[in-house]
């Protein structure tokens, strides 16, 4: 390999007239390394300067970093956002209401879990009504907002407790917007290789603001109590959802811009047609079939990678949603918290996440995807460590418990932001849909799993309850070390 001549004349004047063999070998990797870092920093450099550039409405002339309309993307940011906190703000309260109705504790792990479930069934159906675009979808999902709230606002006045129910499977179809989230942020028609990573971080921020603003929230709405037939602690939560929902519909419909949904192949028999009557002299038009072979194929190591990812994302959303559901049960049996404690000491951990989510917002054009998942799962596992130390010593207080929770939640909030924009880097675009789906069934698995084992975790013993998430995390390591040359993708 030759050293790249920038200036001629003055490698000509330092030319000697002869090297060893080893200085000779020296010299050309030394030069390998300069290349490379050479172009490690021209990529950075390359981001920054279309960065600085780029306007609102102007086009980025390349490719791995164009970006949707920042006004469809904040929609989008948005949706997801108020997704999360729809349903966590009843979190604090609805073991309350389900009470105040007639109903049992295990009532309300089922009003918290049912909208996962109705999301799953929803995701098929909605697939094959889309047309690969997301304006649909997204106006389903603010329809069944506003739907779903307002329903359970009216269980009370009612006195009918299966209405509480009925709400959350109504907005159990909102939910499925959260796959439409993801793919939008991954859609390579609109998004770079370059950008994925960053916009499913500011997901997570939304993720993050979900359990932290709702269920604190929630627990205000609840304290402060207003004594109202209809509008009370118990149904404020679903009435002012609503009306942030109806809201939030009307700016959609006056700013949403969708994507340009992308036509059909054109059918084989046409290529057997043009085939025929083209001579042998011409030369063969391109055909769908002679690019594929430029897309990678599904080797044993690629499936590997997905295997791995959705396993990270049923990991990350199977912890959380255990310690959110776990939280409640615990420090009720512990330290006699009201649900108000309870859902305050949640949000505190998911505020204080906050400035390294949006930090590493600004790291994703320098860090891969695995860097990035390797250490999130090393901080939310540092974090399950420390609790059972804690556990085994019995000295677990406030500041104990917010420490180890602060580190779950940083750190399997930071790994499950790669899941995805690992995936989609690495396959065709034209899998995106795929890819978005088996992510987020995965997510859907580890949510309502975990949040079942969270409520079991004081009955099955608090030691139980961490060594299995230990054990799942273990999984996931030995899948991430022995695919760990497979994994690297672009940055940004």
């Amino acid at each position: 390999m030759q050293a790249p001549k920038v200036i001629p004349t003055v490698l000509d004047f330092t030319k000697k007239p002869s090297h060893s063999a080893s200085s000779s070998f020296l010299q050309l990797r030394g030069d390998a390394n300069a290349t490379s870092r050479a172009e490690s920093i021209s990529d950075v450099a390359r981001v920054e300067t279309v960065e600085s550039s780029a306007t609102e409405n102007e086009p980025v002339d390349d490719p791995e970093l164009k970006l949707p309309k920042l006004k469809s993307l904040a929609i989008i940011i948005l949706t997801n956002a108020l997704l999360q906190v729809s349903f966590f703000i009843i979190v604090s309260s609805s073991s309350e209401y389900a009470a105040s109705l007639g109903g049992t504790a295990t009532f309300s792990g089922l009003v918290i879990g049912i909208p996962t479930v109705f999301s799953g069934l929803t995701l098929i159906p909605l697939m094959k009504l889309d047309e690969g675009v997301y304006k649909r979808p997204l106006h389903l999902a603010c329809a069944a907002s506003v739907l779903g709230n307002m329903l359970y606002g009216l269980a009370y006045k009612a006195r009918f407790l299966y209405l509480i129910l009925i709400s959350r499977m109504v907005l159990g179809v909102s939910f499925a917007f959260w796959m439409y989230c993801k793919r939008y942020c991954s859609d390579p028609r609109i998004v770079g290789v370059r950008r994925r990573t960053a916009l499913a971080g500011w997901l997570v921020v939304g993720q993050g603001s979900g359990f932290s603003v709702g269920p604190f929230l929630g627990g205000l709405l609840y304290r402060v109590g207003f004594k109202n037939e209809v509008f009370n602690g118990y149904t404020s939560p679903g009435w002012l959802m609503s009306a942030v929902w109806l809201a939030f519909w009307v700016a959609v419909a006056l700013v949403f811009e969708d994507v340009k949904a992308t036509p059909p192949p054109p059918p084989r028999t046409t290529e057997i047609e043009l085939s025929d009557v083209t001579s042998a002299s011409d030369p063969a038009p391109p055909s769908p079939r002679n690019t594929d072979r430029d897309e990678p194929k599904m080797t044993l190591q690629r499936w590997g990678v997905v295997v791995c990812m959705c396993w990270y994302a049923m990991t990350c959303f199977f912890i959380l949603g255990a310690w959110e559901a776990n939280i409640p049960v615990y420090t009720g049996a512990k330290f006699h918290y009201s649900p108000f404690a309870a859902g305050n000491l949640i949000a505190l951990g998911g505020i204080t996440t906050f400035p390294f989510l949006f930090a590493n917002l600004f790291l994703a054009r320098r860090v891969q995807d695995r860097h990035t998942l390797a250490v999130g799962s090393a901080i939310g596992l540092a974090g399950l460590l420390i609790m059972i130390a804690f556990l085994q010593t019995d000295t677990v207080q406030f500041g104990t418990l917010y420490f180890c929770w602060f580190l779950v939640a940083l750190g399997f909030n930071l790994a499950s932001t790669v899941t995805l924009s690992l995936l989609s880097k690495q396959l065709p675009g034209e899998w995106n849909g795929r890819i978005s789906l088996a992510i987020q069934y995965s997510n859907y698995t580890g949510r309502v799993t975990g949040a079942v084992w969270g409520g079991a975790g004081v009955k099955v013993g608090m030691l139980n309850y961490l060594g299995l998430q230990i054990a799942i995390v273990g999984i996931g390591a030995v899948m991430f070390l022995t695919l760990w040359r497979d994994l690297k993708a672009k940055t940004g």
